[in-house]
């Protein structure tokens, strides 16, 4: 917490006698003192291209809409959220199968390099920082628990994105027989018929030795094959069958 008078007791000679604060991941809004201490300011690494995906999940969102480039800005910080003026970015491409849980990692190194070029930059005044187009902001919020429960009626690609995107927080879960089973591992299969893509999204479709595949919105199919049952470990669908007998046509609540 810094909005106590502890804090700012602690922290404010500290931020009036250094050149910049640099602030990764935090979530929270700094205060008018901390940001007006430093000479340079307060700068904050967000991974997205901003003005894309202010806020406090990025990496997450990003994946879970689809996107296949991303980035990391560095900015000057201001009293918004991720609003200041942009000092520098880099992109990088994301992977057609890649997690949120992979891709941080990556972003973050490509954050650092970044930093280490920006800041030599900004105290010799040779970067200038560029105000965000705030009309072209789209928002990245936390994410909440009930973000991972599955809309089947959504087509098998958004469902996997999203599945990718919340690994491994808040996961991608069904409810099946009234218990929570997460989607671990899955894949997109090809679109059907009108005729055959009739049956309601949410139903079991199809079982064969080691997946199942589950029919989603505009007669799309979601081929799983990890599953985590409630309380118990990730398991390879033929396990999960092989403990559990689940008929063609039993369904996933909706």
């Amino acid at each position: 917490k810094i909005r106590t008078d502890e804090a700012r007791a602690l922290f404010e000679p500290i931020f009036g006698g250094v050149d910049a604060a640099i602030v990764a991941a935090y979530g929270r809004i700094l205060p008018d003192w901390m940001l007006s201490g430093p000479r340079l300011g307060c700068i904050n690494i967000h991974s997205s291209l901003l003005p894309q995906y202010r806020g406090a999940a990025p990496i997450n969102w990003a994946i879970a809409h689809g996107e296949t480039i991303t980035g990391v800005t560095i900015m000057q910080m201001d009293a918004g959220i991720d609003t200041g003026a942009i000092l520098s970015q880099a992109s990088l491409t994301i992977g057609p199968r890649e997690t949120a849980e992979e891709l941080t990692p990556r972003l973050a190194e490509l954050g650092a390099s970044l930093l280490l070029e920006a800041l030599p930059r900004l105290a010799t005044g040779e970067l200038s920082p560029q105000a965000q187009d705030d009309a072209a902001a789209s928002y990245a919020p936390i994410l909440r628990r009930e973000d991972g429960l599955i809309d089947w009626n959504l087509t098998a690609t958004a469902i996997d994105n999203r599945r990718r995107g919340f690994t491994p927080f808040p996961g991608c879960y069904g409810i099946f027989r009234g218990q929570r089973l997460e989607i671990v591992a899955a894949e997109a299969g090809e679109s059907v018929s009108v005729e055959a893509g009739s049956t309601l999204p949410g139903t079991i479709v199809a079982l064969d030795a080691d997946s199942m595949s589950v029919s989603c919105g505009d007669g799309t199919r979601l081929r799983v094959d990890v599953v985590q049952p409630a309380g118990k470990r990730a398991m390879p669908v033929r396990d999960f069958l092989n403990g559990t007998r689940i008929h063609p046509g039993e369904a996933f609540e909706r």
